[in-house]
């Protein structure tokens, strides 16, 4: 997984978001350090599209849809907008044109939650958006094992088989509201 071998800077951040530096990714989730990143939520039509992860943290964990970090590129922070359209098109190969409307943004979570799996932590303030597209969409096999809908009743319940097979950062935002 190539991509993930490239060496990217994140923003260090403290509990109220405001960038206290840059940081390498891979530290920050090894040491434990309070960063910036985004969630994007794309609905299609009335469900929700899940992307299980296959990713160095949370490996083969459902997220709703695809995180991702704010990277630094020639020494400027990129903007959420630019994150969002970077990561719609690597993960799902989906245009900012195929969106029915610019995401919105819905807030924000702070959390922490330590990957059984390996030596990282996600300790995130995390911008969540939503979007909508018509159809389903294809995805990049290098970034997720697969992806599908299900509808918003369904993660919500934590009855339900995919309930316990969510990210954290998702867990937190059905808590909150925001999906």
């Amino acid at each position: 997984m190539q991509y993930y071998d490239n060496v990217q800077f994140i923003a260090q951040v403290n509990t109220e978001d405001s960038i206290e530096g840059t940081i390498e990714r891979w530290k920050a989730h090894r040491d434990d350090i309070l960063h910036r990143a985004l969630t994007i939520a794309v609905y299609v039509n009335d469900s929700i599209l899940l992307q299980k992860r296959k990713h160095p943290v949370f490996d083969s964990v459902f997220d709703i849809t695809v995180s991702t970090h704010q990277i630094y590129v020639n020494g400027l922070l990129q903007s959420d907008e630019e994150a969002i359209n970077q990561t719609l098109e690597r993960e799902l190969l989906l245009a900012p044109a195929s969106l029915k409307q610019k995401p919105q943004f819905k807030g924000s979570v702070v959390y922490k939650a330590k990957d059984p799996k390996s030596d990282f932590t996600e300790h995130e303030v995390c911008h969540v958006y939503t979007c909508a597209i018509g159809s389903m969409p294809l995805f990049n096999p290098v970034f997720a094992y697969e992806v599908k809908t299900v509808s918003l009743d369904t993660i919500k319940d934590q009855t339900q088989e995919i309930y316990p097979h969510l990210a954290p950062w998702v867990k937190e935002m059905i808590r909150k509201g925001m999906v």
